[in-house]
């Protein structure tokens, strides 16, 4: 049990993780990875290696002992973590192995002077604590999937019924359950994960569901990274009448029900997910407006289904910047990055909006900036990480 003792020693820590969490974390990963090579598939090396999933690790440690005394002060965090466990199917007995990680890697870094017995036995208590707290809410989420219309645990198969390339680099991959039943319903926003064997190596990666919801089966658009071993692998290997194991879809970015306008805004393959929320959104009669920006035109994905889109529904309004147009693209409306200026003249007069938005993490820095001086209220934005759960600020 956390003890008042045990709370005064945990945020004591707080200095000493804002100038070396990143090590710490760092440290952790490097031996739970090395000596515990099981939890390896639930990992994304390519985050490993720029040291994303060190530095989103390290302000969620950060984040929790800073208010150890108020969890619910940690807002959307706890969410995106849950979700994201719960499509890469992370169970409760992973949780030891974090621990035992963890606790090593304190003592190591900091050593025995800071790192004494009475440090150690505090933030074993706050690991246990926040470990609880994480496992009751996911066995929650698990059951209730389980038993949901359509709902299962761990994985199923799907079989690859169409596999459509979308631009230069985004890929359709549409699923259908093979045995031919129902399948789970998701909310506009929400992502699904896949199991894949690859040169003998398990891995696990969570996509975006790309078209609505609708009972049948389940599209992803998957951009090929150059260096991307999954993505990579799913262009090249993967076709069509091939079987995949999923994951039940999950995730808290998610079109929420408002009468507000609504404003979509993405970068590159972060498209995705927007595409499920237009749907979504214009069933409901909502009015939209619709921002992509992509590098040209060739990497351009789904415009002829948005220019369709908008062809059938008068209150939706789009808008495409192409940073580098290239000759013989069709039309942009906008050039160069999609900046504050831009914003401010395609968005609804009235910025009292919900928007949505989504892209490369330098991308939503710059959009998050634009649409706070542009007079967006912050708390009428929301947005999603694509990799381990970050914070734009």
């Amino acid at each position: 049990m956390l003890s008042p003792e045990h709370r005064v020693i945990v945020k004591a820590t707080v200095p000493l993780l804002e100038s070396g969490g990143e090590a710490l974390t760092t440290h952790f990963y490097a031996k739970m990875l090395r000596d515990y090579p099981q939890v390896r598939p639930m990992f994304n090396q390519t985050h490993q290696a720029s040291g994303a999933q060190q530095r989103a690790l390290a302000n969620g440690v950060l984040m929790y002992a800073r208010h150890i005394d108020e969890l619910e002060k940690l807002g959307g965090l706890v969410g995106q973590i849950i979700n994201k466990h719960v499509a890469l199917n992370i169970l409760p007995e992973h949780y030891p192995i974090v621990g035992t990680c963890l606790l090593a890697s304190i003592r190591e870094v900091l050593g025995e002077e800071i790192a004494t017995d009475a440090v150690i036995d505090a933030w074993a208590a706050a690991y246990g604590q926040l470990a609880d707290l994480l496992i009751g809410l996911e066995t929650q989420i698990y059951d209730d999937k389980a038993h949901a219309p359509g709902g299962w645990r761990g994985t199923r198969p799907f079989r690859v019924a169409r596999k459509v390339r979308e631009s230069d680099e985004i890929t359709s991959f549409y699923l259908q359950p093979a045995d031919g039943a129902a399948i789970l319903d998701f909310h506009p926003g929400q992502y699904t994960g896949l199991r894949l064997t690859i040169d003998g190596d398990e891995v696990r990666r969570n996509y975006s569901l790309s078209a609505a919801s609708n009972g049948r089966e389940y599209r992803i658009s998957v951009k090929r990274e150059p260096n991307g071993k999954v993505s990579n692998y799913l262009h090249d290997a993967v076709h069509e009448g091939d079987t995949l194991d999923v994951f039940t879809p999950s995730g808290d970015f998610r079109l929420e029900p408002a009468d507000k306008p609504l404003v979509l805004i993405s970068g590159g393959v972060g498209i995705t997910p927007t595409l499920a929320m237009l749907h979504a959104a214009l069933d409901q009669g909502r009015d939209v407006h619709f921002i992509h920006a992509a590098r040209h035109g060739g990497v351009h994905a789904f415009r002829d289904t948005i220019d369709s889109l908008a062809a059938r529904h008068p209150q939706l309004t789009h808008f495409y910047c192409y940073e580098q147009p290239r000759d013989g693209d069709p039309d942009a409306h906008g050039t160069g990055h999609l900046n504050e200026t831009l914003l401010d003249r395609w968005l609804p007069e009235d910025r009292d909006v919900d928007v949505y938005f989504l892209g490369p993490v330098p991308f939503m820095k710059a959009i998050k900036r634009h649409l706070k001086a542009v007079g967006v209220p912050e708390s009428q934005s929301c947005y999603e990480f694509f990799g381990p759960a970050s914070a734009l600020d």
